[in-house]
């Protein structure tokens, strides 16, 4: 029982030295990093995914986060900061923090956009001083199943989220959970 009670102790504080160590200890970047890095991560988004490309036509605003950390060890957390673009204008910069525990090991990055579709979804986003997905707007993750069938007559939630550039050694990206916040760069 000794044993197994150092190695769960052992495991909690590798897996703050990770989050400790990593990205949520840094102050907000600059907005003029922030828009280049979402500038960059939209364009590859776009030619990575048609469906991407399609519904940022129809949304009333997109909610991107270039590049989110993510490590974890039983224990782990993601951060990443983004912007709400509505059209070609900025309109404000957010974080997205995720914490989760449960069977996990590794640490990867990835980004990830949210089209916000109607008024609705993007005064939530304005009014609340930290929304949650899963909770509020009704959020789709789009993965190649979904992409294949989104049409106009199908656009029927109020966001789609779609996940993309994922690198490094950890099993599976959730963004349910994630909390985002306001932010002043």
């Amino acid at each position: 029982m000794n044993n197994i009670r150092a190695i769960v102790m052992a495991t909690a504080l590798a897996a703050a030295s990770v989050v400790a160590a990593g990205p949520f200890n840094r102050a907000n970047a600059a907005p003029a990093d922030l828009n280049r890095d979402a500038d960059q991560a939209l364009q590859m988004l776009y030619q990575a995914s048609p469906a991407a490309a399609s519904l940022s036509k129809k949304a009333s605003a997109i909610l991107i986060f270039p590049n989110v950390v993510k490590a974890g060890l039983f224990f782990g957390g993601a951060f990443g900061e983004g912007e709400l673009m509505q059209g070609s204008k900025i309109d404000s910069y957010y974080n997205s923090v995720t914490a989760s525990w449960g069977l996990q090991a590794g640490a990867q990055s990835y980004g990830y956009a949210v089209f916000l579709m109607n008024r609705r979804a993007v005064n939530y986003v304005h009014s609340t001083h930290g929304w949650e997905i899963g909770v509020g707007p009704t959020v789709v993750i789009v993965d190649e199943g979904v992409a294949k069938n989104l049409s106009t007559s199908t656009l029927k939630k109020d966001a789609y989220a779609f996940i993309f550039d994922q690198k490094g050694l950890m099993a599976g990206v959730s963004i349910e959970g994630t909390k985002i916040s306001r932010i002043k760069p």
